[in-house]
């Protein structure tokens, strides 16, 4: 139960941070790069603590640890600097569970794909439940009838959505995957500062947008990033994909208890159809 309660907590989190995002930028508290900028810079805080302390708890020292390689660093870095130009801006117009529906499945539609196209064996059940996820998400976005999907703002959330598979495929070799979240995080704050500049017109800053963007940095996506790396080695790669699938949800029961976004008849036949394609996909991959 201990371990069930530790996964529950990580998909908490990451749903969490679709609510908190979606409440400092669609409520105003904080304009969408800064939020970004300081959701990165409080992720890197944090994770650079929690390497630090690994290392002194640890037989090494921090100077024995593995150095991360800067291309990778610079990689994963711009990676991640996509995922979140794409969330914030997205979350600019759309609501926190439809946002989490469209980045998580684009994510699991693009790691599918990409992993077609380098040579891995593909069935018809996955390529069934690929195309069905496709179309779940098209039906959700198409505009249609009274309440109108704003389409920029969902291809953003695409952009998010590729931003994020590739930052985990570039991530899955990583000998320390703290070490080397701890730089992406730091080599993708240093990324988002033009961008902000950029939009400085923008800028919007209030005490609860500031302390909602260190809550997602360092608390959501720090320590839970942290925790999910601690519990991902006891799962099995189909069950961590599987479980993943439950975050839109727990976004869209957020979004509906915290910010009162409505739930229509349209996004749960979206949701139905989207986990049920990318369900498809994990449970028809060959066996090895």
């Amino acid at each position: 139960m201990y371990f069930v309660g530790l996964v529950l907590i990580v998909l908490i989190a990451f749903a969490a941070n679709s609510v908190l995002g979606r409440m400092a930028i669609g409520g105003g508290y904080m304009d969408a790069m800064g939020f970004g900028l300081l959701r990165l810079a409080s992720g890197a805080a944090m994770l650079l603590l929690l390497r630090w302390r690994q290392s002194l708890l640890g037989s090494r020292t921090v100077s024995d640890a593995p150095i991360v390689n800067r291309w990778d660093a610079l990689k994963g870095g711009a990676a991640l600097t996509l995922y979140m130009i794409g969330f914030c801006l997205a979350y600019q117009g759309l609501d926190a569970g439809l946002g989490a529906l469209v980045l998580f499945g684009v994510v699991q539609i693009s790691m599918f794909g990409w992993g077609a196209l380098t040579g891995n064996r593909t069935g018809a059940g996955q390529i069934l439940g690929a195309s069905v996820a496709f179309l779940g998400l098209a039906y959700v976005v198409w505009p249609s009838g009274p309440v109108h999907v704003p389409l920029g703002a969902s291809l953003l959330m695409a952009a998010s959505g590729l931003g994020w598979a590739a930052y985990t495929l570039l991530g899955r070799g990583a000998r320390d995957p703290l070490q080397a979240s701890a730089m992406n995080f730091l080599v993708a704050t240093a990324m988002m500062v033009p961008f902000v500049l950029l939009t400085l017109s923008d800028l919007r800053l209030t005490w609860s947008g500031v302390a909602l963007a260190v809550l997602s940095g360092a608390v959501t996506s720090g320590l839970g990033y942290a925790l999910w790396y601690r519990v991902l080695p006891q799962l099995q790669p189909a069950t961590a994909a599987t479980i993943q699938l439950s975050v839109p949800v727990i976004a869209i029961i957020g979004g509906a208890l915290v910010l009162a976004e409505p739930v229509g008849l349209r996004l749960m036949v979206g949701t139905v159809a989207v986990l049920g394609g990318i369900a498809l996909v994990i449970w028809s991959a060959p066996k090895r």
